[in-house]
């Protein structure tokens, strides 16, 4: 069953490379508006403990994992956004998903931008966080790091709930009928059977 006409290939690859483009081009700002204006590992109070601003250059991945292998981010986030653009160019129909996607895309190659051009340089850069929330959580994190979770958290839901890259979803009776043709495909014949 599909809700609206599917997407053209491009118009998704397009709603995708946009919203990409602007997730990357915030991150990037706010990332250089940070080491710009904000002393290194102090804490500057914005909201009280609700939202404070702790610049930070981190080797690793969330809470500084895996600090001694940097390069292996980088290769996951590159592959990561290869993946995300295949999608992207041949199976992507749906709006939502072409959205979804191109949000993760620009969280993606924000953090990836990091690691191929900050110090100590390509590809071990260190990725600048910035946003601490106590109350919520103890890591600090930056722009593309909130698109990161919100987006996969995004794709969880879409998959939980049924909807297929190409716009249709998925309910009980696809899932049986698709189920019975594979019975019928992967059932050898017996001449023997009448």
């Amino acid at each position: 069953m599909r809700s609206r006409s599917p997407l053209r290939s491009a118009a998704a690859g397009i709603i995708i490379a946009i919203l990409a483009v602007l997730v990357l081009a915030a991150d990037q700002l706010a990332k250089t508006a940070a080491i710009a204006s904000l002393p290194a590992e102090r804490v500057v109070p914005v909201i009280g403990e609700f939202l404070q601003f702790y610049l930070v250059r981190n080797p690793g991945a969330a809470f500084s994992l895996g600090e001694s292998v940097t390069w292996l981010f980088t290769i996951a986030l590159a592959v990561v956004a290869c993946v995300i653009i295949y999608l992207g160019i041949r199976r992507v129909r749906s709006r939502l998903w072409a959205v979804v996607l191109g949000l993760l895309l620009g969280g993606v190659l924000g953090n990836l931008t990091d690691r191929l051009v900050r110090e100590p340089g390509f590809p071990v850069g260190h990725v600048v966080d910035f946003i601490s929330t106590p109350w919520m959580m103890p890591a600090i994190y930056n722009v593309a790091d909130m698109f990161i979770v919100t987006m996969m958290i995004s794709v969880a839901l879409l998959v939980l709930f049924g909807l297929r890259l190409d716009g249709t979803r998925e309910t009980r009776a696809s899932r049986a009928a698709e189920a019975d043709a594979s019975d019928d495909v992967a059932a050898p014949y017996d001449p023997g059977t009448r």
